[in-house]
């Protein structure tokens, strides 16, 4: 299916962009300075493409218009916080961590809130059964969380750099969700990815000032090139996100974006693990038990009933 292709694909960018924005907050040892650099560029790329994209600049006209006459919620076009937060992880505690650990965290909550973004539906994304395989499989991913991060536990870092990226994953669903209502609704992906870019980018800012009035900037920048493509990705996942999230539902964007995640996390892990941080074997066999589950939750099985006894479409 070229959705779920589309979603292994976001899955994959996901990835690279954590390796690249956890190393640029190690080197800059700033990660919130590294989140704004890779929102900026990002911004930047996003912006130059809407000045030659027609479809892009009227999709902006559009939701300003539904904005103003109320014919659209204002949180609709929030969904650029979930990534303000989700790249502020990366550049606070993927380096720390190693970017399997990482994505593991962030799987778990991305797979608990697809279950509930999918079950509730947003907008034109229409709501989705609950199916007894579908808990199953988040059962499972609460194991190999656990087991993966076991070894973390007992080293010196401290619990919220894991807490951080499983509230970043349950942000995920929910961005894709917004964003996908917002390019259904302006006709372009542009429209939705450049608002993405607006919010998250202004958040950051602000949160960012804050920081520097008591940690300062960083005195000295990296000069390879790499380590500022991270919002380069972010654009493109981000993009395609929106175009696949009404397709194909939340949930399975999520769990071919988790797929994509894991695969690619394990490949960076393995070929340039993370300074510090070698890759454990808890890490291996808790991801492979991370991709039975995904198996397991893709199997069609016996939907929950609802309160009253019916069955939910």
């Amino acid at each position: 299916m070229p959705g779920v292709l589309g979603a292994l694909l976001c899955g994959a960018g996901i990835a690279v962009q954590a390796r690249i924005n956890g190393q640029l907050g190690a080197e800059l040892g700033d990660g919130y300075v590294a989140s704004v650099i890779s929102f900026g560029t990002g911004m930047i790329l996003m912006l130059l493409i809407l000045a030659i994209s027609k479809p892009g600049r009227r999709g902006i006209r559009i939701i300003h218009d539904d904005l103003r006459a109320g014919r659209m919620p204002w949180w609709m076009v929030m969904g650029g916080a979930s990534g303000a937060l989700f790249v502020l992880s990366q550049g606070l505690s993927a380096g720390l961590l190693g970017i399997a650990v990482f994505t593991v965290a962030v799987v778990f909550g991305q797979t608990l809130s697809g279950l509930a973004v999918d079950r509730r539906g947003i907008g034109s994304t229409p709501p989705r059964a609950i199916t007894t395989a579908r808990i199953a499989g988040s059962a499972m991913m609460l194991v190999a969380v656990v087991l993966v991060v076991s070894t973390q536990f007992l080293g010196t870092v401290p619990l919220w750099l894991v807490v951080l990226p499983f509230l970043a994953g349950l942000a995920i669903p929910w961005q894709q969700a917004a964003n996908g209502e917002v390019r259904v609704i302006s006709g372009s992906p542009v429209t939705a990815t450049v608002l993405n870019f607006v919010v998250g980018l202004t958040l950051l800012v602000g949160v960012t000032a804050v920081h520097s009035m008591y940690a300062g900037l960083p005195a000295l920048y990296p000069t390879n090139p790499v380590l500022y493509l991270g919002g380069v990705i972010g654009a493109g996942f981000i993009g395609l996100g929106a175009i696949l999230a009404p397709r194909i539902g939340v949930l399975l964007l999520a769990l071919g974006t988790i797929s994509g995640q894991l695969i690619v996390a394990l490949l960076l892990d393995i070929v340039t693990p993370a300074a510090g941080h070698p890759l454990a074997w808890t890490t291996v066999v808790g991801t492979a038990i991370t991709l039975v589950a995904l198996a397991v939750a893709m199997v069609p099985s016996h939907v929950l009933r609802g309160p009253k006894g019916t069955r939910k479409p």
